[in-house]
């Protein structure tokens, strides 16, 4: 059994990871950061396509309001409120003023179906829901006789319900004003309030995405908030003067972390995305110094660089291609930290000047000086070539259980290929199994009103189990090699995590996602997702007829382009290990569909039951 032990600060002090700021709750934090940025820019959206900025001063004076209001309406402590809204100021503001009311703040997605709604309400007990628009209401109009515990419904927008009334149901600005009228009434109950929190009270509930069974809500305290922040602070420092995009769903952990946790700790500022198909856009507008991804994006960026290259006349190929190389030597001394020699730095700045400057500044990385991803495994070669264009991109682990991060590359400790090393104060192991374990300040509470699922998950001594198979190196990085329940074990016995040729295939641009598939099969055979705007483009090159997604993949000359990028993945495998078959998902897939999470990655085990037939079809041919 390997253990990596609680590592500390570089400087050799141990770091008291129970406070930032003098503060040991996120309520108390808020309140301090508030104070001290007053007329600061905290966060930025856009109103009709100009951006506009809202001050720490406009964050405190809104979640005062909503946090009295909610109160007079009869919020105690350790009621739950759900959110239902894409992200925007207002979900922040509600977030902190049910965290300094004493409430559980809990994230619904907006891609959630009106049973979904009802089972994640009921299943929190939640008090008050807040949702965004006329379309998340009607969600709650569908279902509500299966939500009769809600005491109201928040509406953020009146577009569309000018002449609405229910009872159940308030606006935003009559919730405002009724917070306005409690704040003159009872100046000093909001700050009462924040003093009464404890670093062991439920900061935040997270549900699971329940791909093997029902949603689980996660119980995160203001403790393991707290230690995130001060652990990544020594890692992944983020400055005052930041500029972040956040676009990612706040019911996610991930962006959750960065875009409200931490943010709040450094003082940055947050732009939020108008929507999930504006993100590129939003992306060069804002060129963020930090930026939090998924691999899906990364995956995406690329994808459409390969697109504007091929669109690029043979001269601007040529000169992308040399200032790419050029970018790829320097990266295998950048990637580590190391100085490169002079004239591999040199041929660098040059190319960097001619072209990939100018690159980074249309994918909005120009002023990046750290990115992340996490969520899902990433190719190490789409890493390296971030690398090569200018752009750090650090990989990183963890889950909702660990509050967020677990382990990260960093700058001067990164080893492409790995998910780095544990973060400073917490301990990781691999366990008799294979399994990569936890254990620390970050470690979730328990799961909400479910012991049992929660004595599963966590050992007896305080030992996470991830339900993630990998190993560490003698340095202490660590790799994953796939998920336990997604080990495949062929009929021949070989045993074959498949996380690594996804992976793999995921790299070309034609390939959005991939489900291998061959537990108790004789060999290896794969689900693809295309990448639909590149290979539509492809299409369009070759003059390959098509009418919609359905016969786009059906076209023969399809096919075989996937097929050669599957045999380019194969040759990286060994023979057992290789993909003998495939076929095409032939339904354009969008977050709303139960086929994928809300960060865009593929549900397998929901893959492989709604796609049997297709599955039984690459075994039954070869019979």
């Amino acid at each position: 059994m390997d253990m990596r032990p609680l590592p500390e600060a570089d400087g050799g002090e141990r770091t008291d990871y129970s406070r930032w700021l003098g503060c040991d709750t996120m309520a108390r934090l808020f309140r301090h950061q508030c104070r001290r940025y007053g007329s600061r820019t905290a966060h930025r959206e856009k109103d009709l396509g100009i951006w506009k900025s809202y001050s720490w001063d406009d964050y405190w004076r809104h979640a005062e309001w909503i946090a009295n209001a909610l109160i007079e309406l009869g919020l105690k402590r350790d009621d739950v409120v759900s959110i239902l809204s894409e992200d925007n100021k207002e979900w922040l503001y509600f977030d902190m003023a049910t965290t300094c009311a004493g409430g559980i703040p809990n994230g619904v997605y907006t891609t959630d179906a009106a049973a979904q709604l009802a089972y994640l309400v009921n299943d929190s007990g939640s008090k008050f829901l807040v949702v965004e628009d006329d379309e998340q209401l009607d969600k709650f109009l569908e279902a509500r006789a299966d939500m009769p515990d809600l005491v109201k419904v928040i509406v953020l927008e009146r577009e569309g319900l000018r002449d609405f009334r229910d009872d159940k149901v308030m606006f935003l600005d009559e919730l405002y004003a009724l917070g306005k009228a409690q704040t003159e009434a009872h100046p000093g109950r909001f700050d009462a309030e924040i003093d009464k929190s404890r670093p062991d009270d439920v900061r935040m509930l997270i549900y699971t995405s329940g791909t093997t069974g029902k949603p689980k809500g996660a119980m995160i305290t203001h403790a393991n908030i707290i230690y995130q922040i001060n652990a990544l602070d020594q890692v992944l420092p983020a400055l005052e003067t930041d500029e972040q995009l956040c676009f990612l769903p706040l019911c996610h952990v991930l962006e959750r972390l960065f875009s409200v946790e931490t943010q709040l700790a450094a003082g940055s500022t947050v732009n939020f995305a108008e929507s999930p198909e504006t993100v590129f856009d939003n992306l060069r507008e804002v060129s963020p110094h930090i930026f939090v991804a998924v691999p899906r994006l990364w995956e995406k960026v690329f994808s459409r660089l390969q697109i504007m290259r091929k669109e690029a006349t043979p001269i601007g190929r040529w000169a992308l291609d040399r200032a790419v190389a050029a970018g790829a030597r320097r990266a295998q001394y950048a990637i580590t930290g190391a100085r490169a020699p002079a004239s591999i730095e040199l041929a660098y700045r040059v190319w960097d000047a001619l072209v990939l400057a100018n690159l980074r500044r249309m994918i909005g990385m120009d002023r990046a000086r750290r990115a992340t991803t996490g969520a899902a495994p990433i190719s190490p070669e789409l890493l390296r070539w971030f690398w090569a264009i200018g752009v750090p991109l650090f990989e990183g682990f963890g889950q909702t259980e660990s509050s967020g991060v677990a382990t990260v590359n960093h700058p001067g400790h990164n080893k492409v290929g790995t998910i780095g090393r544990t973060l400073p104060g917490a301990e990781t192991r691999i366990g008799p199994d294979g399994e990569i374990q936890l254990r620390g300040p970050h470690v979730f509470k328990g799961y909400w009103k479910n012991p049992e699922k929660t004595a599963e998950t966590v050992l007896p001594d305080g030992w996470l189990r991830t339900g993630d198979v990998g190993r560490m190196d003698n340095e202490g990085y660590f790799t994953i090699t796939g998920r336990i329940r997604d080990i495949i074990i062929t009929a021949g016995g070989k045993n074959i995590t498949p996380a690594e040729i996804e992976s793999a295939l995921k790299f070309s641009p034609y390939i959005a996602d991939a489900v291998v598939i061959g537990d108790k099969r004789k060999y290896l055979s794969c689900l693809i997702m295309i990448d639909q705007e590149n290979v539509e483009n492809f299409a369009q090159e070759h003059r390959v007829p098509f009418n919609d997604f359905a016969s786009l993949c059906a076209a023969p000359e399809v096919v075989q382009l996937i097929g050669e990028e599957v045999e380019k993945v194969n040759k990286q495998f060994a023979r057992v290990e290789q993909i003998k078959a495939f076929r095409l998902i032939n339904i354009l897939l969008t977050a709303e569909d139960e086929e994928l999470t809300p960060t865009m990655k593929l549900k397998r085990s929901f893959v492989e039951q709604k796609h049997k037939a297709l599955i039984d079809s690459m075994y039954s041919e070869a019979a």
